[in-house]
Formats: structure tokens, C-alpha cells, sequence
């Protein structure tokens, strides 16, 4: 069984990129991020013609999830309940007895910032969602963009980093908070060539330099963490013309 996260920046601009990249790597399950679409406009019919059902929680030009499967997946929840917030940002549902929650996580601004104090308390509304989801549905994988690099291994430069958002020590602590509720960085299962990345600026060249950070991160569950096989990241698409920034992410489970 295989499950991947794809911050597509845009899925109005991406969507052939992502059905060729279905036909390509036909994964069970699929969680978008910043498909920047308000639900009348999301492509329901192109993406069931590629033969994946699909649940979807948008937004006009910002944020903005999908969870795409194949076999259907059921128990649909958007957003964290009892957060309120106005950001699509979260979708989950149960594909083959796993519970998959996809995630964009804010991004932060700046350490000093009000979207920074946003961040965190969303971060916070997080954990005791999980935490609350594993009670429930102890076979989970947290995926999705959560615009925050672990380590400074993670980091093209961490000295040039350093302190600046996505790498803040608030930030990491947040991340180290979720693996502390029993969840597993699945990339790091696994011996991992150094300097990967899974997302590249559009500027200076980024991708070519391979100046990048690794913000795009899947969590498994202590039960799940057995069937783990592995766990990469697909730089092709980054390569197309127009590409996102982002990178998919793609785990692999025996089942």
C-alpha cells in the first residue's frame, strides 16, 4: 500500500501534473495541499476519471486540501474541531482501516509575527486532535506539508537559517510534540542520501542548486511503524515546466 503527500501550489495550474503523475505512480492515497480552490471549482470529474474518490476542503486563492483514494475512503473530517478557523487546512479520513490526516500547517511569516502566535496555537489545536484520533484509530499516518524542517540536517544552510522561520526551536519543538504522542518520522526509517529535500525556491536557482529544505514529512503511528518499507521523495515533478515547489513524498506499507 502506498500513500503520498504533494503540496501542489495551485491545482487549477498543476492538475495535468498531478494526473500524470497518478498514471505514473498509482498510489492508494493522496493528500493535496494549497489547491487554492473554492469547492465549486475543484476538478471532481478529472480526478474520479483517473479512478480515485475524492474529498476536498477549499478555499478563494489560499490554503486549500484534498484526499484522493482508491479503494473509497469514509469518516470525512475537515479542519480541527473545536479550532475555530477560517483556513482550510486539514482534511482525514479512513482508506483501508488507516486513518490519514492531511495537513497544510501555517506557514508562520516571521518568529515575531502574529501569524507566528497563529501557528503555534494551531499547532497545539493539532496534537490534541491527533492525540485524540490515535485513541480512536491507533493505524495513523499524519502527512502534508507542516512547513517545518526538524533538524538542521533538513536545512541547505542551517547556520544561514538559523532562528528564521521553519527552523525556529518553537517550531521544532512542535514537531518533536508529535512524536512524542507515538508518531515516527518515516524518512528517517531509512538511510537517506544527504541534502534531501523536499522543497525548493522558486528563486536564485533554488532547485538546481539543490538548495532546499526538507518541510514535507510523514508520521506513522507506533502500529503502522512495522509496515513501513519505505519512505522518498520524487523530485521529477519538480523538474516539470511550472512545477510546485514542493516535491511529493510517497510511503510504502506492506499490508
Amino acid at each position: 500500500m502506498k500513500l503520498a503527500t504533494w503540496n501542489v501550489n495551485s491545482l487549477a495550474v498543476r492538475l495535468p501534473q498531478v494526473l500524470d503523475w497518478l498514471q505514473a505512480n498509482p498510489v492508494d492515497a493522496l493528500v493535496l495541499q494549497e489547491t487554492k480552490l473554492t469547492d465549486d471549482k475543484f476538478p471532481l470529474s478529472e480526478i474520479e476519471a483517473a479512478g480515485y474518490t475524492v474529498s476536498f476542503f477549499g478555499q478563494k486563492t489560499y490554503n486549500g486540501v484534498a484526499l484522493l483514494s482508491r479503494p473509497a475512503h469514509d469518516d470525512v473530517v475537515m479542519n480541527l474541531p473545536g479550532f475555530p478557523d477560517e483556513q482550510a487546512r486539514v482534511i482525514t479520513g479512513t482508506v483501508e482501516g488507516i486513518r490519514v490526516i492531511g495537513g497544510y500547517f501555517p506557514n508562520g511569516q516571521a518568529p515575531d509575527s502574529d501569524k507566528f502566535v497563529y501557528k503555534m496555537a494551531w499547532l497545539d489545536a493539532l496534537r490534541g486532535f491527533v492525540q485524540a484520533e490515535l485513541l480512536q484509530h491507533p493505524r495513523l499516518v499524519l502527512m502534508g506539508d507542516f512547513n517545518i524542517a526538524p533538524e538542521d540536517r533538513d536545512v541547505y544552510d542551517p547556520i544561514g537559517w538559523a532562528g528564521q522561520i521553519h527552523c525556529t526551536e518553537a517550531e521544532r519543538a512542535q514537531f518533536r510534540a508529535l512524536l512524542d504522542l507515538g508518531l515516527t518520522d518515516a524518512f528517517r526509517l531509512f538511510e537517506q542520501a544527504p541534502k534531501s529535500w523536499s522543497w525548493w525556491d522558486y528563486r536564485n536557482l533554488a532547485f538546481r542548486k539543490n538548495q532546499g529544505l526538507r518541510i514535507d514529512h510523514i508520521l506513522v503511528s507506533e502500529a503502522l511503524r512495522p509496515q513501513v518499507r519505505a519512505c522518498d521523495i520524487d523530485k521529477l515533478p519538480r523538474k516539470n515546466e511550472r512545477p510546485s515547489d514542493h516535491a511529493p513524498v510517497v510511503l510504502t506499507l506492506e499490508t
